[in-house]
């Protein structure tokens, strides 16, 4: 039933686009559509950007869509289910709660219902796919609010949010350095942005495999697999895009498979079906096979399993504020890193200079007391940097 809903968490973090929108009460959360793309004159600074429109979003929500209708469709959760508890674990490292955080492409909510009330305080799940959207499952520690929207176009005024979350999604995107920066913008000072995204090595074996049989039996291969970006380019776009203190790292699942055609349904369960404007109509059945005799000969495990490999990248960046730690001046450093293979013996140089200058017998919280601390802490270590800095014949170098 049709009804508007007072919803005071949305509407104070959502554009005034929004505010009209008719939400329809759910058994779980609020589910709130975004039925008009957000006015272009709110992103027309986007539009300086050259937009690479590789994929077809359209195919790529009726794909989604799809997978919403197959009864077992959990069946085929297990990457984003895996992804979504390490997504989690990276939330909790911030000892920090966040009042109002977003879950974007949160697909069947794989991170939120993980998280707990003292790590935030409300949580949106955007998705474009509105019958995943609606499967998507809810925390009970906090209120959870669903709106379709598009990652590319996010109905979030600036300032407005502390926590942007993104698990296995944005890999679809077509403008992703305007996804990052839209998101950065939607952040308030000194939020945080955590994602994950398949990595350039993702499913290698499927990809050599299918463009090996291809070439050999039609003169030629198409683009199969989607193209998925490296850890490079993930850090110079964010980096672009405004972040600071950005942390990228690499996990890697394998999932070993019967054969290559359970790989692929398992892959279209997944909605992870190819959705690139170049795809190729079908792939023909003595094409597959020969893709399955390669994969076979050149991967196959010792059991006869095909492994298959998941590459994700994991990020975290936060929009810049004044209260943030910052990076020392360059050529401030009193210490080497060189020099840390020398640690036993500047351990044994300490004690002699303390007998030598017959400082062992003062404590340390007396010489270095507040007033003079820097200093003598920086002497100290460029008297054990000079004594250490000998050749093999006990001369001092250059």
């Amino acid at each position: 039933m049709l009804n508007r809903l007072s919803v005071k968490h949305f509407t104070s973090a959502c554009s005034s686009s929004l505010a009209n929108t008719q939400p329809v009460n759910r058994r779980q959360g609020h589910f709130l559509k975004h039925h008009n793309p957000i006015c272009v004159a709110q992103f027309r600074h986007y539009a300086k950007e050259t937009i690479m429109n590789v994929f077809d979003r359209n195919a790529k929500r009726i794909q989604k869509n799809r997978t919403a209708l197959n009864d077992d469709y959990k069946v085929y959760e297990y990457i984003r289910e895996d992804v979504g508890w390490r997504m989690a674990d990276r939330i909790f490292d911030v000892k920090r709660k966040f009042e109002v955080a977003v879950d974007l492409g949160c697909w069947r909510g794989h991170i939120g219902k993980h998280v707990f009330s003292d790590s935030i305080g409300t949580l949106f799940h955007v998705d474009m796919a509105e019958k995943v959207l609606e499967q998507s499952e809810v925390s009970p520690e906090f209120p959870t609010y669903k709106v379709q929207a598009d990652e590319e176009y996010l109905p979030f005024k600036k300032n407005c949010l502390d926590l942007v979350v993104s698990s296995l999604s944005l890999h679809w995107v077509n403008n992703l350095p305007g996804a990052f920066k839209q998101i950065n913008d939607a952040l308030k000072p000194d939020g945080c942005f955590i994602g994950c995204m398949f990595g350039a090595e993702t499913l290698y074996e499927l990809r050599v495999s299918l463009q090996l049989a291809e070439q050999e039996l039609e003169g030629g291969f198409g683009p199969h697999i989607s193209p998925f970006i490296t850890v490079q380019d993930l850090g110079d776009l964010l980096g672009r895009a405004g972040y600071k203190m950005v942390t990228i790292d690499i996990d890697e699942i394998v999932v070993n498979y019967p054969g290559i055609t359970e790989l692929m349904q398992d892959l279209k369960g997944m909605g992870e079906n190819n959705a690139s404007w170049s795809r190729k109509a079908m792939l023909h059945r003595a094409t597959q096979a020969r893709a399955a005799e390669i994969y076979k000969k050149n991967y196959a495990s010792e059991d006869g399993s095909l492994p298959a490999t998941f590459n994700i990248i994991f990020f975290i960046g936060w929009k810049p504020d004044p209260s943030q730690k910052k990076s020392a001046a360059r050529g401030s450093a009193t210490a080497s890193l060189k020099d840390l293979d020398k640690l036993d013996q500047l351990s044994k140089n300490v004690t002699d200079l303390k007998s030598q200058s017959g400082e062992e017998s003062i404590p340390d919280s007396e010489r270095y007391k507040v007033d003079g601390n820097i200093e003598k802490i920086s002497k100290d270590i460029e008297r054990l940097r000079q004594s250490t800095m000998t050749d093999t014949d006990g001369k001092e170098k250059s």
